[in-house]
């Protein structure tokens, strides 16, 4: 929606507020004064910042619920004996990126400075000037923080039921408040790759799913798999979650937040939000009916696990492209990255790398998919997206290539400081619980309480 209209939606507002005070005023015996053009404008600003405020505040808050739904996905396709150290550890990445992110990642990921085009210089700690017509500080601050935690938790999924607690809380300050936050610098703060590149991400398919999925994907190789997932020939044996019920819950959680993940990156209430949701839940569906399909073709049956996750490879596929493409576009979006899904997650399970909740697949593949997907189905005719149309309706492969170098420069800096990160901790304090702990469960052993006292 554009600002002008927006202007003279609010005006007529104001306008028809004051004809309505306007005989009340005149029974009372007092003289009516409407507004001076220079007061209507400054009303006009103030009622647009208020609604855009409580807009973004609203979509922050349903992304934070987000928490609960990676919380019972991550949980139920684990096994009981380790549900109290994933929901632990859901805990606390929020409650350390909370700080963290507020000291040093805000500053990090919207800064300016001599450094402008590859890191933020400035604002640490949130000590920076209030732009008096810009959202203020405190909303932005807390909308950036929902999407930072949401990297951090991704990657405790891939890395569950064998990872240290004392290890993960290094690793998860660490995401939150650097390894995230610069990339995603270079893309939303005003970065190389936005700036330079021209590579765009709408809400975070690269900035926020790509950047969990690829730094899980590191911690995942460099823990090894979980005893017992591979038997001697190294054939992949599946360990099943303990519950399917807490898995779909958290996945319905999930979809109902990103309701305000895809939406809310407007950043402004506009009318725009409507058409970004109708295509987020049309990919979500896409996804899980193939994911569906598939499984069943290729199993013999429904798997709802697969069905769930593959929902979720809908969700983050179109996380990028949700404001540049029409539903028809959604809908093949969703069903390319639930057929990627199913297809990474069997590809991860050959090459030994284990996943106990496919967060590599969901959100580092169809992370990569859907971001490469703006520069394929993007139509410049939808007013909040990119402004360019794509490969498939006539704009041509360089809104394409810019994608491509984008989703290729996001990876090679997960890849680097991945290794880099746990390679540290892996040194310094150990990444992997021993062999007996991983036996008994790390509910017991690193937390001394299980998720269920029979």
């Amino acid at each position: 929606m554009s600002t002008s209209r927006r202007t003279v939606i609010v005006a007529g507002l104001l306008l028809v507020f004051a004809a309505l005070l306007a005989p009340t005023a005149m029974a009372q015996g007092e003289a009516v004064e409407l507004p001076t053009e220079g007061q209507m404008a400054l009303q006009l600003a103030d009622m647009q910042r208020t609604m855009d405020t409580l807009w973004v505040l609203l979509a922050g808050i349903l992304v934070f619920f987000m928490q609960a739904g990676f919380a019972y996905v991550e949980a139920g396709f684990t096994r009981a004996k380790n549900a109290t150290n994933i929901l632990t550890k859901n805990l606390m990445d929020f409650v350390a990126g909370t700080i963290s992110y507020w000291a040093v990642g805000f500053a990090f990921m919207f800064g300016g400075g001599a450094a402008s085009l590859f890191i933020g210089l400035d604002g640490f700690f949130l000590n920076k000037e209030q732009d008096p017509e810009a959202l203020p500080i405190a909303v932005e601050y807390f909308f950036q923080l929902v999407f930072a935690a949401t990297a951090a938790t991704i990657v405790s999924g891939a890395m569950a039921e064998r990872t240290k607690f004392k290890s993960y809380l290094f690793y998860s300050i660490f995401i939150t408040g650097v390894i995230y936050p610069i990339s995603g610098h270079w893309i939303w703060g005003g970065g190389w790759l936005a700036e330079k590149i021209g590579m765009h991400d709408f809400a975070g398919s690269t900035v926020v799913h790509s950047v969990g999925g690829w730094l899980a994907l590191v911690g995942a190789w460099m823990l090894g798999p979980r005893i017992g997932k591979y038997d001697e020939n190294g054939k992949p044996r599946a360990i099943p979650g303990h519950s399917l019920p807490m898995a779909a819950l958290g996945t319905f959680i999930l979809w109902l937040g990103w309701f305000g993940f895809n939406p809310g990156s407007t950043l402004a209430a506009t009318v725009d939000i409507a058409h970004i949701a109708v295509t987020t839940n049309i990919a979500a569906a896409g996804g899980a009916v193939m994911a569906i399909v598939l499984a069943w073709g290729l199993y013999g049956k429904p798997d709802l696990a697969l069905g769930l996750n593959g929902a979720l490879a809908g969700l983050v596929g179109i996380t990028a492209p949700c404001a540049s493409v029409s539903p028809t576009s959604a809908l093949l979006i969703g069903l390319i990255c639930g057929a990627a899904m199913v297809g990474s997650v069997a590809f991860f399970d050959r090459i030994r790398i284990d996943d106990p909740v496919g967060a590599i697949s969901v959100h580092g593949v169809c992370g990569a998919i859907g971001t490469l997907c703006v520069g394929l189905f993007a139509e410049s005719r939808f007013g909040a997206g990119v402004g360019q149309d794509g490969l498939f309706f006539g704009g041509g492969a360089g809104l394409l290539g810019s994608q491509v170098i984008g989703v290729l420069a996001v990876l090679a800096w997960c890849l680097v400081t991945g290794f880099i990160l746990f390679g540290a901790i892996k040194k310094i304090i150990g990444l992997r619980v021993d062999a007996q702990e991983e036996i008994e469960g790390l509910d017991i052993t690193e937390h001394g309480a299980a998720a269920y006292n029979y």
